[in-house]
């Protein structure tokens, strides 16, 4: 597996101000061997930027030995696929093909993708959409971008959050199987299960051939919400399990811890317990 670090986690990153050079840094200095770029409405990278700069960074990422395989597209929590707002849907949709196509000039293999949300922890003006809603528009964005996938040659990732959508694991499943593409699968981030009651070994085992990318945080069932969210082996995710899991799929991709808010020993710190993890 391939030891990588979000580019939200660098100082900057969520801002999407942190220059790519330096992110690429900041991770290579850090033990890395991989860094998640990030797409968002503002900063370095965004779906106006151009071919050219994206083959740039690809090349710097290239120069400095660092691996970038997958990209992050978080901008659902500002315009969400599934939002009653039919113009805000279309305007989602058309910003992940956007992202898509900067990922395959990235040279990535994968974007990450929320395909909406019924209510968002974070934002408490959205919502609650109508779960049968959510579920139908959320389906029509990732079957629509599926197309776009197919003909970049990106997988179309979709991630497990806290958006009130597919708490469960056959749910999941039988989205991405009803989608019908080789290109759409599951982005598991194995920490988003613990604050659900959720048992993430099941879920891996229940999802498995799905899994294309996988994403780590840990989270301590004594911090009730989001405040649980902690360093990687002080939480309650049971790791041993977890990699077990993950080695009977023969994974062998990215595991991209997402570390958040960042602090000036974070990637440091995530680092060390990464080694012990994959080591597990």
């Amino acid at each position: 597996m391939i030891k990588t670090i979000s580019y939200w986690s660098v100082q900057g990153g969520l801002e999407g101000t942190r220059a790519v050079n330096e992110a690429l840094a900041d991770a290579k200095s850090a033990g890395f061997a991989g860094l998640e770029l990030a797409i968002g409405a503002s900063g370095v990278l965004t779906p106006q930027t151009d071919q050219a700069t994206c083959q740039r960074y690809r090349q710097e990422a290239d120069r400095q030995g660092v691996i970038v395989q997958t990209l992050a597209n978080g901008m659902t929590w500002g315009g969400s696929p599934t939002d009653p707002d039919e113009s805000v849907r279309k305007k989602a949709v058309a910003d992940a093909k956007a992202s898509l196509q900067r990922a395959a000039w990235l040279g990535c293999q994968a974007m990450l993708f929320v395909p909406g949300a019924v209510k968002i922890p974070w934002e408490p003006k959205y919502g609650p959409v109508r779960y049968d809603l959510a579920y139908k528009w959320a389906f029509e964005a990732t079957r629509e971008l599926a197309h776009t996938a197919e003909q970049v040659n990106v997988d179309l990732c979709v991630e497990n959050v806290w958006n009130g959508l597919m708490y469960s694991p056959m749910e999941l499943a039988k989205f991405i199987d009803d989608i019908g593409s080789k290109r759409v699968g599951v982005y598991f981030d194995v920490g988003n299960m613990m604050g659900l009651h959720q048992h993430p070994p099941d879920w891996i085992k229940i999802l498995g051939h799905r899994i294309k990318r996988i994403h780590i945080k840990d989270y301590d069932f004594s911090k009730p919400g989001m405040a649980g969210f902690v360093d990687l082996l002080a939480g309650n995710v049971p790791w041993a399990q977890v990699m077990k899991e993950l080695r009977a799929l023969n994974y062998d991709k990215t595991i991209v811890a997402e570390m958040m808010p960042y602090d000036p020993t974070l990637l440091q710190r995530t680092s060390a317990a990464m080694d012990k993890i994959l080591a597990m």
